[in-house]
This record gives structure tokens, sequence and C-alpha cells, in this order.
């Protein structure tokens, strides 16, 4: 297959199962003994706060598929829908945050890994509020602050003020760098928000 040439993914919801279905045209020919391209696509999930912080509510996205990436190009990159914060009846702090596992295929062997490190994350600013919300603090408010998600980081930071219900709600961009190393294939990782 040639570099640039086309593959296609369709995702669809069914019954809360991801079905995927993808063509790559030339599947399996290699160049320069390296697969010409890798197929990446993000599973995205929501948590929400602990039961000790039951007034903490968090939606995230559910899927996000960042498409065909020819090796040695450049990052992939997606602006991820919505994710929001509800708080209830809660005068005080909290802090979303943010995590990933490594993207895998096939068994997951060094070859079929791209790392958790190679993504990045950076949540832009506060989308919209809703209530009293107070000194809402994204974690990463420019492309210049985004970070690995080698270890666990803050999405999103507030203090409400008020008892009644609040939100805030930002559109966090992921970056994908996939390695030169790795074969063909669909890889998946699951990216969690939390807050507490």
């Amino acid at each position: 297959m040639r570099r640039g040439s086309k593959a296609s993914i369709v995702l669809r919801m069914r019954s809360g199962v991801v079905e995927m279905r993808y063509n790559l045209p030339g599947l399996g020919r290699t160049t320069g003994g390296l697969p010409a391209f890798t197929v990446l696509v993000i599973l995205l999930v929501t948590w929400s706060g602990s039961p000790a912080r039951a007034a903490l509510a968090i939606t995230a996205p559910a899927t996000a598929n960042l498409g065909s990436h020819a090796l040695g190009g450049d990052p992939l990159s997606v602006q991820l829908a919505t994710t929001t914060v509800t708080s209830t009846a809660l005068v005080g702090a909290w802090t979303a945050t943010v995590t990933s596992t490594n993207c895998t295929t096939g068994a997951g062997v060094p070859d079929e890994t791209i790392p958790r490190a190679s993504l990045t994350y950076w949540s832009g600013p506060a989308t919209a509020t809703t209530g009293l919300p107070s000194l809402v603090s994204p974690g990463q408010p420019t492309a210049a602050s985004a970070m690995t998600l080698a270890a666990s980081r803050t999405a999103f930071s507030a203090t409400t003020t008020d008892l009644d219900t609040s939100t805030v709600s930002w559109e966090p961009t992921l970056t994908v760098a996939v390695p030169t190393n790795v074969i063909v294939g669909t890889y998946t990782c699951t990216v969690t928000h939390s807050v507490a």
C-alpha cells in the first residue's frame, strides 16, 4: 500500500457496544520493513466521583476516532466532545483528573503498543459554567501547556460557593504521536475522567 492512500473507518453504537468496521487497502503490505499505516481508535469512558463525594458527577464523551496514520506523519489530534462536572449542594473545591491506558492491538506486545506517554492532553479553557462556581482553573489552558498522559493529570478544578447545582464544562484536545516501530492494526485505549 502506498503511503498517503486512504483508509476508511466506521464506528457506530449499538446497545452500548462500539462496533467498528474498517477498510485498509493493501492491508499487510509493508514499506521499509514497517507497516505503511496504523489505525488508531480511542475509546473513552466516564467515571463519576466516589460515594464520599456524592455531590459530584462527571460526564465525558463515550468514544473518539482519531482515524488513520501514515508512519512518520504528523501526530493525530482530535478535540473531544464536552466534558462536564456537576456539583450539587457542595461548598468547597473539586478536582477532575484524567488518566489513560496504553493503546494496544493484538496481544499488546511491544510492537503492538502505543505507550500512554505518546498521548498528550490539554483541557483548554472552560466553555460554559452555570451556578456560582468560582476560581475555575483549567489544568492545561493552552496547547503550549499540554501534558502527556504518562501519569494522572489534573484536567480541571474549581471552588463552588453555591448550595444549588453548578456546572463547569470544557472540550479537551487529545493528541497521539504514533511510534514508527508499531505494526498495522486497530489500537484502542481507555481515557478516564474522574472527579473528587
